[in-house]
């Protein structure tokens, strides 16, 4: 049987928590501002996954509006007692500078699909909660917690609590089970309980470049924890050419015939500025238990880009073009920004897609933007758009987006006489200033009639193109512009502090107040391969 390629989910998904029920696999990703919140994906064979539900889709469970980029949901951890689903997760209002305010819920359901409860609250020390069942029927609650003195580290330490679940809130005394190792900034804490010892799994150094999964261990769930002989399980830290990198934060199953897999994030860069332009992405490696009861990465620490699953992937469907129309529901490749009032941005039916103008591009409010994940290194996107603007402050198109510092967009605007034009705007890693630019000349288009624009992306490399109704061939407008920007690295913060992925698809505002709507009649994205692509590292 042919090995696996690494990702197992490509594009931004990362953060992956997953759990075995029978001969069933799901794994839960973060979402963080983009809405419905959390992934949950399906396999019968760990190689083939498929979409099956965001769970948090409604204003009782999550309101991300006046959230940062980057903030929202962060570290799902989705696990199952033997009756029920659970699922708990970090909304994030602030995560920049010594605070972070962030606030731990729990929600749970009979099956995958739901119905998800409304949440409950657990707490506001830290990030990255996990729930731990253990085999006398209690539950644990365990987060990274952080400390704004620095006495002694700001990422403090994994604090555990018990959960009752009748009663719906933790209980009992907390403790600081574990602190983490010199790599430091340890978070995204998992339990598990095998042959009479608890261990825990951390990721440590940073979403970046340094990377790694920590393991440790105790007999009692309380502590004292000893780390891993070899400290850090899975890390690419000492590895830069190594063609997965960025690989940590991790979690562990079993599989019926007692196999042990990982499932971590990883980031694939691109050039010679290593920028992760699929975002964080994730990936599997076979483990084994050894005889010292320590779990080892196979041909590890560092990250196997061919991986030995029960069964071969079949990618037919990842090649695959997709054309969306708009008749009746959007389709479950789309998100939104930050509200669960969707209906104040968009409508979809009559084969189109109205998006009602709101905010400016990169609000973290109100923006009306639908797009979907960029999964290939080189893809087509194009759309149709039916647009009447009166002046500047109305626009509208087809935007590449990463955040409100971070995107490339082609709008159908007027002029302050009036008159319609196309503008490329731009906002290239323009962190903290969110300045626009404005590549290329804007092109006079006539008043009335259909635009279809589109975009092509080949390596490192972005370019626009336009037709005007009637005409058949598209042609070109603005420059070649430098792909790349739309990356992590670029993201709109110095460092590993932007934790998103690249969108494609439709925008628009009305910085007039006046919330005029833009109609698009499909969207078309289609992979394309090209030499400079990084599938093989």
């Amino acid at each position: 049987m042919p090995p696996v390629r690494n990702p197992i989910l490509p594009g931004f998904n990362p953060d992956p928590s997953i759990v075995r029920v029978g001969e069933d696999y799901y794994i839960a990703t973060s979402t963080f501002e983009w809405y419905p919140g959390v992934q949950i994906f399906h396999s019968r064979d760990l190689a083939n996954w498929r979409l099956v539900v965001r769970p948090l889709n409604r204003r009782s469970q999550l309101d991300m509006r006046g959230e940062p980029d980057s903030c929202g949901v962060w570290a799902p951890c989705l696990t199952h007692d033997g009756e029920r689903f659970w699922l708990v997760y970090t909304d994030v209002k602030r995560k920049d500078g010594s605070w972070k305010d962030n606030h731990n819920y729990i929600v749970s359901a009979p099956a995958i699909e739901g119905p998800w409860s409304d949440p409950v609250f657990a707490n506001s020390s830290g990030f990255d909660p996990s729930l731990f069942h253990d085999d006398d029927g209690r539950k644990y609650f365990v987060n990274m917690f952080t400390d704004h003195r620095r006495r002694p580290l700001h990422f403090a330490g994994h604090r555990l609590q018990e959960f009752d679940p009748k009663a719906g809130r933790l209980v009992g005394p907390t403790k600081n089970i574990y602190q983490g190792t010199k790599l430091l900034l340890s978070e995204a804490p998992h339990i598990y309980k095998r042959n009479g010892w608890y261990y825990i799994l951390v990721a440590e150094g940073g979403t970046g470049y340094n990377h790694a999964c920590t393991l440790a261990r105790s007999r009692d769930i309380w502590g004292p924890y000893e780390n891993h002989p070899d400290t850090y399980i899975l890390t690419s830290k000492d590895h830069p050419l190594a063609p997965i990198q960025r690989a940590g934060h991790g979690d562990i199953v079993d599989t019926p015939d007692g196999k042990t897999y990982l499932v971590h994030l990883m980031g694939r860069p691109v050039g010679q500025q290593r920028r992760c332009v699929l975002g964080r992405e994730t990936s599997i490696q076979e483990a084994y238990w050894a005889d010292d009861d320590w779990l080892y990465v196979k041909n590890g620490p560092v990250p196997s880009l061919y991986v030995d699953l029960p069964a071969p992937r079949d990618d037919t469907e990842y090649w695959t073009e997709r054309r969306y129309a708009f008749d009746k529901s959007l389709h479950q490749d789309f998100q939104w920004l930050r509200t669960p009032e969707p209906e104040r941005i968009f409508s979809v039916g009559g084969g189109k897609l109205t998006l009602i103008g709101r905010e400016s591009t990169g609000s973290w409010f109100e923006q009306a933007l639908v797009a979907r994940r960029q999964e290939h290194f080189s893809f087509d996107a194009e759309t149709v758009i039916d647009y009447h603007p009166t002046d500047e402050r109305q626009f509208a198109g087809l935007i590449l987006y990463y955040c409100r510092y971070n995107f490339y967009y082609l709008t159908v605007t007027a002029h302050s006489d009036g008159q319609r034009e196309l503008l490329i705007m731009s906002s290239e890693a323009s962190y903290p200033r969110a300045a626009l630019e404005f590549p290329g000349e804007p092109v006079v288009i006539p008043n009335e009639g259909k635009v279809r624009l589109a975009l092509t992306y080949r390596g490192q490399e972005l370019q626009f193109h336009y037709a005007l109704e009637g005409e058949v061939e598209l042609k070109k407008i603005g420059p070649a512009l430098d792909a790349t920007i739309i990356s992590d690295e670029c993201g709109g913060h110095h460092g590993v502090g932007s934790f998103t992925g690249s969108f494609v698809g439709m925008a628009a505002s009305d910085l007039n107040g006046t919330a005029l709507s833009a109609d698009f009649d499909y969207l078309l994205y289609r992979p394309v391969h090209h030499p400079t692509d990084r599938y093989e590292g």
